[in-house]
């Protein structure tokens, strides 16, 4: 048997099982892979266009709820499932659309107002859910403006703390020196 074969059969020993830390990175991969889901701030806005479409194009409110809490964020889509299942079973739509001691943000909290708002009027439904889309875009195009001039702001100080040095010793020593130059040449003559 050769010196490669046995090597060969070393390292597969050794090296074929995955390790804690393989399963970990894995792990966190995973993790890091499911989150951004969950921190898009569009994602609402997305949750509530399909959920207006579905709505628009003549669902049952139960159905379209269920259709919408496929692709929703986590919170929106418990509520949006629970409704959608409460309706389903024939419940009071201002019991169904109510909160069931989940974390909402502001978004999710005036899609249960609009729907609670719109089983006692009996408006409809999907142009207050198209609305609030295009309300949760414009915050989310406002944040992420403010971000970004924030972003600005803190990268003007490390640049400033570069180039202005740089421009002092290269832009106005050369001119303060040849004008001291001659300033001081013209006065010893």
């Amino acid at each position: 048997m050769s010196w490669a074969a046995v090597l060969l059969a070393a390292a597969l020993l050794l090296g074929g099982r995955p390790t804690r830390a393989h399963v970990r990175a894995a792990d966190d991969t995973r993790a890091k892979d499911s989150a951004p889901r969950d921190a898009d701030a569009l994602a609402v806005a997305s949750t509530f266009d399909v959920f207006a479409a579905c709505l628009n194009s003549g669902m049952a409110v139960s159905t379209a709820a269920a259709a919408a809490a496929s692709s929703a964020p986590a919170a929106l889509a418990g509520v949006l499932t629970r409704a959608a299942d409460m309706l389903a079973l024939g419940a009071d739509p201002a019991a169904a659309w109510t909160n069931p001691a989940l974390p909402l943000d502001s978004q999710g909290e005036a899609l249960l107002r609009l729907a609670r708002r719109s089983a006692a009027s009996g408006s409809a439904l999907a142009q207050g859910v198209a609305d609030l889309a295009d309300q949760s875009r414009s915050q989310a195009a406002a944040a992420a403006e403010s971000r970004a001039q924030r972003a600005s702001v803190l990268i003007a100080g490390p640049l400033g703390v570069c180039y202005l040095p740089a421009f002092v010793c290269l832009g106005i020593v050369p001119i303060v020196a040849g004008l001291a130059g001659d300033v001081l040449r013209s006065g010893l003559s």
